[in-house]
């Protein structure tokens, strides 16, 4: 690892009142006595006690270029396991850069995106799973995001993975210790009792696994497309759901011609909402287009919300949109309850089957946007969100490190069902305990690491 000592600005470069410039590595002690003047005295903040706050100026030769506290954290007991100095300053856009500079000019270099954590994770204070967590808290959209996040950064991940992965190592030293002393170590019967161990395993992984979809949902948020013909209130009902007059309304049919993206959180719900032109045969090349985009948006969506005027008929162009979205999670609604019903709840079931939740409601009156909420619940989170202590798996990587321990544990269970010899057991079980180590970042490869960090923003 290069030991250089690294220096960024750790919040956002932008005008505020507090702007930090943070300085990790070796020499982190001997940039800031060049710089740092107290007010007063001569001390030198290499001599003085870690985790200590100093106040005073950060000098350019004899120019002042910031009055500063200056936090003072050694190693290991810091966020990199390095010595630590954080310069606390004002907020201005150029404060902060002249204060970074000044480091910069008296032995300390720019850090590359994400090196600060980086550093943590290399000089082993975090493990790879709590490095990814760092920019998962930075990017959360929403309460559960962030728990989750923070369960992740305190180590849930982790210690669930060291716990699967030391059941995993004491099978592998048991047939090793068997094998090399079958005199004093019988395998009689030990096919059916790791065949026990490695279901109740594969039980916890499948668990892990499952979680990664409602962790990407939570994360993310359920991309939802809100579809239907023109004039039916779509975009009344993104108004309703925003509490705001995002979207024009008007009685002219063919209003919306784009979509109109915004993200909310519906009573804990994270739903990115993207409002869509109205689905209808037209030639108005703009309108074409709207229509079109509105089709591919549905196609990518998580669910659909079709919405439906139930004061008109339903006409060919419903049954058509219907049918394509049969393959889709979709809630139907039957908009404009405030007016006489021509279309009813039974006349839609029978176009969609009775999958498909068909609600009754009133964008303009702000009516039944409550059930609304509850079957998004019942069809991505079996009608509840809870915390508590699950793990929630958000992360590609480790989902599918996830299903290369599977697929190994469930060659243990094919070659103990073929009476296969015990070393063919250990194979695989090395193979699962390998794939559950990268999720913690052990035997991961260089360049990964590279682009695992690459993705955080400077200055973390």
């Amino acid at each position: 690892m290069n030991n250089d000592t690294i220096a960024a600005i750790s919040t956002a470069v932008a005008g505020s009142g507090i702007g930090i410039v943070r300085i990790s590595g070796d020499q982190a002690f001997s940039v800031i006595d060049k710089i740092y003047h107290s007010k007063g005295d001569k001390k030198k903040l290499s001599e003085q006690p870690s985790h200590t706050i100093h106040y005073g100026f950060i000098m350019d030769g004899d120019e002042v270029v910031d009055e500063v506290l200056v936090s003072l954290m050694r190693a290991p007991k810091s966020y990199t396991a390095e010595d630590v100095v954080e310069i606390n300053c004002h907020g201005g856009i150029y404060a902060v850069r002249r204060v970074l500079d000044t480091v910069i000019r008296n032995g300390a270099r720019p850090a590359e995106p994400g090196e600060f954590t980086k550093r943590a994770f290399l000089n082993g204070r975090i493990d790879l799973s709590q490095a990814e967590a760092v920019i998962d808290v930075i990017q959360a959209k929403n309460e559960f995001a962030l728990k989750s996040s923070v369960s992740q950064l305190k180590g849930s991940v982790h210690e669930k993975v060291v716990q699967l992965r030391a059941r995993i190592l004491e099978q592998l030293a048991f047939i090793e210790a068997a094998l090399d002393d079958p005199e004093h170590i019988s395998l009689d019967g030990y096919a059916a009792s790791l065949q026990k161990d490695v279901q109740r395993l594969l039980e916890q992984i499948d668990r892990m696994i499952d979680s990664a979809d409602d962790g990407r949902l939570l994360k993310e948020g359920i991309q939802t497309v809100i579809l239907g013909k023109p004039n039916v209130g779509k975009s009344s009902l993104l108004n309703a759901l925003l509490k705001e007059e995002r979207a024009i309304v008007t009685d002219v049919a063919g209003t919306t011609r784009d979509v109109i993206e915004e993200s909310l959180s519906l009573n804990g719900i994270p739903l990115n909402l993207i409002d869509t032109a109205g689905i209808r045969n037209t030639e108005d090349v703009v309108e074409k287009i709207g229509v079109e985009k509105a089709k591919e948006k549905a196609e990518q969506a998580d669910l659909v919300i079709y919405v439906v005027d139930a004061s008109t008929e339903v006409d060919e162009n419903d049954r058509e949109i219907l049918r394509v979205l049969s393959e889709k999670k979709v809630i139907v609604l039957l908009n404009k309850s405030d007016l006489p019903p021509v279309t009813t709840a039974e006349m839609i079931r029978e176009l969609i089957g009775t999958s498909s939740p068909v609600l009754t409601v009133s964008a303009k009156d702000n009516t039944g946007l409550d059930l609304l909420e509850k079957q998004i619940r019942e069809l991505f989170y079996n009608g509840k969100i809870t915390f508590n202590d699950e793990i929630y798996i958000t992360n590609a990587r480790q989902k599918a490190s996830l299903i290369g321990a599977k697929n190994s544990m469930e060659k243990v269970l094919q070659s103990i069902e073929n009476k296969m010899p015990e070393d063919f057991y250990s194979i695989d079980l090395m193979d699962a305990y390998s794939s559950l180590g990268e999720i913690i970042g052990e035997a991961v490869g260089e360049d990964l690491i590279n682009e695992i960090f690459a993705r955080f923003c400077m200055g973390k």
